[in-house]
C-alpha cells in the first residue's frame, strides 16, 4: 500500500521525539481557564483570512521560524534591536498586527491566560484550514519565552540558499528528520517569495547567462523577463507555486521534479535519494495522504522545546516581555 514506509518513519520519529515536557501540552488546555479561547482565534481567522489568503503562508512561515529558535515560545514576536525579528530570514515576515489584535481579544476575555506562543500556533493552523488546507491537532499550554536573539535566528533558521546537507542538519538539530523536511517544505505550495531570495539563480550562477543549470531554462527565462527583471530587484513578489499558490496541493512537488523549485533549498530536495523517494511517493498518492502526513510533521514541529508549567511567562502584549 502506498505510503506505509513513509508513515512508519513519521510515527517512529514522533515517538522518539516527544519528551516529558511536551506531555504537559494538552488538547483544550484552556477549557476551564478560558473556554472560549480557541473559538475566539478561529472566528477572527475565519473573518479575515478569506480577504487576505496569502497570510496563511505568512503565519506558517512565522510559526516555523519561531519554533527553530529556542522552541515554539513566541520569542520571534518580541520587539528589540537585537531580537529575532531583525534576523535576515525574518525581515520579510508579516502579520504581526493580526496576532496583536487576536491577543487583545483574548486579553479582554481572559487577562493573562492565553500565551502568544499558543496564539501563533493556533493562527497558523486555522489559517491553513480556512484556505482549504489540512487540519492538524494543536495541543496547547505553551508559555512565552523572555529571550530573543538575532544571532540565534540567523544561525538556526534554514535559508533559501541552503544545500541539502545544511537543511537536514538544521532540521536534525530540532529533532526533525528528512521526512519532516520534505513535508514541511510542502507549505511552499502557498508561498510567496521576494526576488533576492532566488535571483542569484537567475543572474549569478554558472550556466549560460548566469542561470543556475539546475533550474529549468524556460522557467528561468520567464522569471527574468516578467518578474525579477534586474539582479537588484528587492520588491517584486513571486508565487512559489505559480497558478495555484492559494491552493494547498501537491503541485509544489510536481514543480520540483520539473526543476522548477524557486529556491536553491527547494531544488536541494531532489538531490538526495531518500528525499526524492518521498517526493515521488507523495506524487503517486492521493492528496489526502499528503494532508495527513503534513499534519503529523506540523504537530511534531509545534512541540519543539516548548515551555510549559512555570517556565517562561504569559505575555500581556506579544511584542514585549512583562515588566
Amino acid at each position: 500500500m502506498a505510503g506505509t514506509g513513509f508513515l512508519g518513519i513519521i510515527v517512529v520519529g514522533i515517538l522518539a521525539f516527544i519528551g516529558s515536557s511536551h506531555a504537559q501540552l494538552q488538547i483544550n488546555f484552556y477549557a476551564k481557564s478560558c473556554p472560549k479561547a480557541e473559538k475566539i482565534v478561529l472566528d477572527y481567522v475565519k473573518e479575515h483570512i478569506p480577504n487576505a489568503p496569502s497570510l496563511a503562508a505568512a503565519f506558517v512561515r512565522m510559526h516555523f521560524h519561531d519554533c527553530f529558535v529556542r522552541g515554539c515560545d513566541a520569542s520571534l514576536l518580541l520587539n528589540s534591536t537585537s531580537s529575532e525579528k531583525n534576523a535576515i530570514p525574518n525581515r520579510t515576515l508579516r502579520g504581526f498586527d493580526f496576532i496583536d489584535r487576536v491577543k487583545s481579544l483574548l486579553e479582554a476575555e481572559c487577562p493573562g491566560i492565553v500565551s502568544c506562543a499558543d496564539i501563533l500556533t493556533l493562527i497558523a493552523r486555522d489559517s491553513v484550514v480556512t484556505i482549504g488546507g489540512p487540519f492538524w491537532k494543536v495541543p496547547t499550554g505553551r508559555r512565552d519565552g523572555v529571550i530573543s536573539n538575532v544571532t540565534e535566528a540567523n544561525n538556526n533558521i534554514p535559508g533559501p540558499f541552503s544545500n541539502f546537507t545544511t537543511l537536514l542538519g538544521l532540521f536534525n538539530n530540532q529533532g526533525l528528520d528528512t521526512t519532516d523536511l520534505v513535508l514541511l517544505s510542502g507549505a511552499h505550495t502557498i508561498g510567496i517569495a521576494h526576488c533576492p531570495t532566488f535571483s542569484s539563480r537567475l543572474y549569478n550562477s554558472t550556466g549560460p547567462g548566469g542561470v543556475d543549470p539546475t533550474l529549468d531554462s524556460e522557467y528561468a527565462a520567464n522569471l527574468k523577463a516578467n518578474k525579477c527583471k534586474t539582479p537588484n530587484d528587492n520588491t517584486t513578489k513571486v508565487e512559489m507555486d505559480p497558478g495555484s499558490f492559494n491552493t494547498f496541493d501537491l503541485s509544489y512537488y510536481t514543480l520540483l521534479t520539473k526543476r522548477r523549485g524557486l529556491f536553491q533549498s527547494d531544488a536541494a530536495l531532489t538531490t538526495n535519494s531518500t528525499s526524492l523517494v518521498l517526493i515521488n511517493q507523495l506524487l503517486s498518492s492521493p492528496q489526502n495522504f499528503f494532508y495527513t502526513e503534513f499534519a503529523k510533521s506540523m504537530e511534531k514541529m509545534g512541540q519543539i522545546n516548548v515551555k510549559t508549567g512555570s517556565e517562561g511567562e504569559i505575555r500581556k502584549q506579544c511584542a514585549f516581555v512583562n515588566s
